[in-house]
């Protein structure tokens, strides 16, 4: 284990071997399982540092992509580092840039050495090699930094997502030697595959060796459906390491949040949370609510019954439904919060689960009453 940083399993759940286990980082101790609010541009969207901790966030994820454009490692550098410009004094998870590249730059060029590709904000071209995604992470000074991986959407042919995996471990060597001196920072190796057992597996034997302290699953919630991303998630779990958390990447609705920790996972993140809250939809434990539909205009109940955030406590769904319809920006900040929150309490009830050695009665339980979007 990597100085400055410990893994420990607090209770394992005889039912379903999930896990509670005790993160250790230079910055704070992390509780998992946990899910990491996204603060892609070095802020949760619309939130203020106060406000996401109020919700329960231990550890929130910025990206290396966004922050290397704007506003630069120069400025971040000057300013001490990505916890000191944006006043958060707990731990920081920093994606390398990787699946950035693929997903939002039509015109890159993938090569051995790196990715050449064209800023989404002006067209300018950029080249981002392992080392240089790695130096980049290293001036943000975030806790956990991620590997540069090549990530590949689903429906990708069996030749093309082999050629990948493989990339992605040459690549993933790369950042371990840049990497293996730094203190106060630790690599999480990513595994990649697509939606092949066999090239998911591979890539997992081969990844593990570089994982210092935890791993990474990325290439899932990519386009392909539910039930295939917890088909590899459950040809995988047997074979992760004992000792380590594993990160399910890009994963953050309440029905996969409940799912994957049934399948070993520890650590999720999306932006699902804040971006839906911009649109009007709250998260609630029975499913979506669509807040700005006509149904809520004189309901005076708070978002979720029985929900403990500053939402839920003080406004009703009338009145969020009346902000988010006049665009008022208070409103997509209370469903945020809300959202935030209501998967910080589910995985309040997950870890309760786990104690009492009955998760998957929980899960069975719990999915027996949910349904993706509901009415009210």
């Amino acid at each position: 284990m990597k100085k400055g940083f410990k893994y420990e399993i607090i209770k394992e759940c005889r039912q379903s071997g999930a896990r509670i286990g005790r993160l250790t980082t230079p910055h704070s101790v992390i509780e998992t399982p946990v899910f990491m609010p996204v603060g892609t541009m070095a802020t949760v969207k619309g939130l203020s540092p106060e406000e996401v901790k109020e919700t329960g966030a231990q550890i929130i994820l910025s990206n290396t992509y966004h922050l290397y454009l704007r506003p630069g490692t120069e400025v971040i550098s000057k300013a001490g580092g990505l916890h000191k410009f944006m006043n958060w004094d707990r731990s920081i998870l920093t994606d390398s840039g990787g699946f950035q590249v693929f997903s939002l730059s039509q015109m890159r060029k993938v090569t051995e050495d790196g990715v050449e590709f064209a800023s989404f904000i002006d067209g300018s071209r950029h080249f981002i090699s392992p080392e240089k995604s790695m130096d980049i992470q290293k001036v943000l000074g975030s806790d956990i930094i991620m590997a540069f991986d090549e990530c590949t959407a689903s429906g990708t042919s069996y030749k093309k997502s082999k050629e990948a995996s493989d990339r992605t471990y040459r690549w993933l060597q790369r950042c371990y030697e840049h990497t293996k001196d730094w203190e106060g920072q630790t690599l999480f190796p990513i595994v990649q595959g697509n939606m092949f057992e066999d090239l998911r597996l591979e890539s997992l034997e081969r990844t593990i060796p570089f994982a210092e302290v935890g791993i990474a699953i990325g290439g899932l919630s990519v386009g392909e459906e539910k039930p295939i991303m917890y088909r590899m998630l459950d040809v995988m779990q047997p074979h992760y390491p004992k000792d380590k958390p594993r990160y399910l990447m890009g994963v953050g609705s309440v029905d996969c949040l409940v799912e994957g920790v049934c399948r070993g996972i520890d650590m999720f993140d999306c932006v699902l949370a804040t971006r839906i809250a911009r649109n009007g939809t709250a998260m609630t434990f029975r499913g979506d609510l669509t807040i700005r539909n006509a149904v809520f205009k004189e309901d005076f109940r708070p978002v979720e019954e029985g929900c403990d955030c500053y939402c839920c406590r003080n406004y009703s769904r009338a009145y969020v439904r009346h902000l988010i319809n006049t665009d008022e920006i208070l409103g997509g900040r209370l469903l945020a919060i809300h959202n935030i929150r209501c998967l910080m309490r589910l995985m309040e009830k997950i870890k309760e689960a786990i104690r009492e050695d009955r998760l998957l009665d929980f899960r069975d339980e719990f999915m027996s009453k949910y349904t993706p979007k509901i009415q009210g």
